[in-house]
């Protein structure tokens, strides 16, 4: 099979057609990326070169193919309970502290690509529940989003390979929350139900949400342009309950909107609450 060429000028091309799509900033040299992320798009459309891939979706008359443009350039690495503290910080105290005065609490989980952050947070939920933590009659609602709908399409049906689940899960839990299914382990239903799963693309209006107590938005602003990282982060802060919490990924910060969020520091991580 022939490898798939990129001229330097067609991935000038296709860096900017990417960040105007979806935001995502490429960085210079990074061709063989394209090259081994988008062969399969090329050979499904039947398209033989690079230049006539750009001119398709530059044309806009391909919403199909633009997806699954999307859909390749977008990176799906994740694991479950991934960097542990801020789980056990919504688990010890953000969410009982919510739970204190509310009867309703609404998380979203923005770029939550194949689904293991909403999970776990569903899991933990779950466990509380059992402990008689969680009084019955309160409402706990999850919402995933991700850009890719072949990611979600995935996430929505629970099912994951054992070296998936091997990533961050726990044996104890593993037992708890998935059954087997042929060669695939399934998350039970009352794990799976509580998550929603919608398309979102960041660039997007978020009003349409609705209103969080928490939102995790996590490693994935490292991919985007300082302007987008700002726009981002003051629609969530439109979409925050006052004194909603915002986590942000372990090497990510928040920069000029002090106005907007209230850093704390809980050891080892940080949560930034809505003003």
């Amino acid at each position: 099979m022939t490898q798939l060429q990129v001229s330097e000028k067609d991935y000038s091309r296709f860096k900017e057609y990417l960040e105007k799509q979806c935001g995502i900033v490429l960085g210079d040299n990074k061709q063989y990326l394209v090259q081994s992320r988008m062969g399969r798009v090329l050979r499904e459309a039947h398209i033989s070169h690079f230049t006539d891939l750009l001119n398709k979706l530059e044309s806009r008359s391909n919403s199909d193919l633009r997806q699954k443009t999307i859909d390749a350039m977008t990176t799906n690495e994740t694991l479950w309970f991934r960097d542990v503290h801020p789980f056990e910080y919504f688990q010890n105290t953000l969410l009982p502290g919510l739970l204190k005065d509310k009867s309703r609490i609404r998380i979203w989980c923005a770029a939550c690509s194949s689904g293991q952050e909403p999970y776990s947070l569903s899991m933990i939920i779950e466990e509380m529940i059992a402990k008689g933590l969680i009084n019955s009659r309160v409402s706990i609602e999850i919402l995933a989003t991700d850009i890719s709908s072949e990611i979600l399409s995935a996430a929505k049906e629970g099912y994951y390979s054992r070296l998936a689940l091997g990533r961050g899960l726990s044996p104890k839990r593993m037992d708890q929350f998935f059954e087997k299914q042929g060669l695939d382990w399934r998350l039970i239903d009352k794990v799976r139900n509580r998550v929603k799963f919608t398309q979102l693309n960041l660039k997007d209006l978020y009003s349409g949400l609705g209103k969080f107590d928490i939102v995790f938005c996590r490693n994935v602003l490292i991919y985007f342009s300082a302007e987008f990282k700002t726009d981002i982060l003051r629609k969530i802060h439109g979409q925050l309950n006052s004194g909603g919490a915002l986590f942000l990924g372990a090497s990510e910060s928040l920069s000029g909107l002090k106005d907007h969020y209230e850093m704390h520091q809980y050891k080892p991580g940080i949560v930034y609450f809505a003003h």
